[in-house]
């Protein structure tokens, strides 16, 4: 986890920095002279242990340009006074440390503002791998409107001038033309047939006349079966690349 530390006082920075490696030998240690050097950073810290009494700009002009650029940063104001308090929650301080401070408290107030920065960089981790439904393709029957989400298409086929889309629990059917919904249906689709569009993700097996599905099946033209083949392939491929 990378720590900073800004103050304009060295002997100030070295006892917060010694604090830390005490607690968390690993964690980066970042320190800053000032307001302006921290601003100027490339890279911010997770943690900032903010003096507020410096040269402007002060702590609290400086925790307020610095939540324009990261909202998530935990700051934790270190001060000889408790005169600046309101101040500092104003712009989302975490804590704030009134000099000088018990061991206990710095401790408590580190490993709490430590563990919420692993929480939510956990929660990030878990939203990145959760898969995401693809967008959903709007329909009209019987005057009513439906959103049906293209991975929970099995296949589509026309039917009676009309395109009945079969999902895993229902299947719907509307005006509608299939060349439209090829298009909006994209790469994870295939038009087999003229009467029919596959998801790739629900075929079970295939041969040069027929592709059986999760559920039904779809005729396969003779001109369309190598084409077929292998946009198939490499829609697999891209499957094993993802995992």
């Amino acid at each position: 986890m990378r720590i900073g530390i800004c103050d304009d006082e060295q002997k100030a920075r070295d006892y917060i920095a010694d604090k830390i490696k005490c607690l968390y030998s690993t964690d980066t240690i970042v320190t800053y002279v000032s307001g302006r050097a921290l601003l100027c950073a490339e890279t911010l810290p997770d943690i900032l242990f903010l003096d507020i009494q410096m040269p402007q700009p002060d702590g609290v002009e400086t925790a307020k340009r610095l939540r324009q650029k990261d909202k998530n940063m935990i700051i934790i104001f270190v001060t000889a006074t408790a005169d600046y308090v309101f101040e500092a929650f104003d712009v989302g301080a975490f804590h704030y440390l009134v000099k000088p401070f018990a061991d206990n408290k710095f401790t408590e107030v580190f490993q709490n503002a430590r563990r919420q920065v692993l929480d939510r960089k956990n929660a990030e981790a878990f939203s990145m791998s959760v898969p995401r439904k693809k967008p959903g393709i709007l329909i009209t029957a019987g005057g009513k409107h439906f959103t049906i989400h293209l991975e929970d298409i099995i296949y589509a086929e026309v039917y009676d001038r009309k395109i009945m889309i079969h999902t895993l629990d229902s299947d719907i059917e509307y005006y509608g033309k299939m060349k439209d919904l090829e298009k909006e249906a994209g790469e994870d689709f295939f038009r087999t047939h003229r009467a029919y569009l596959v998801n790739f993700r629900y075929i079970t097996k295939y041969d040069a006349t027929t592709i059986y599905l999760k559920k039904g099946q779809a005729l396969m033209s003779k001109q369309n079966y190598r084409e077929f083949v292998r946009r198939y392939l490499h829609y697999n491929q891209k499957l094993c690349r993802r995992s």
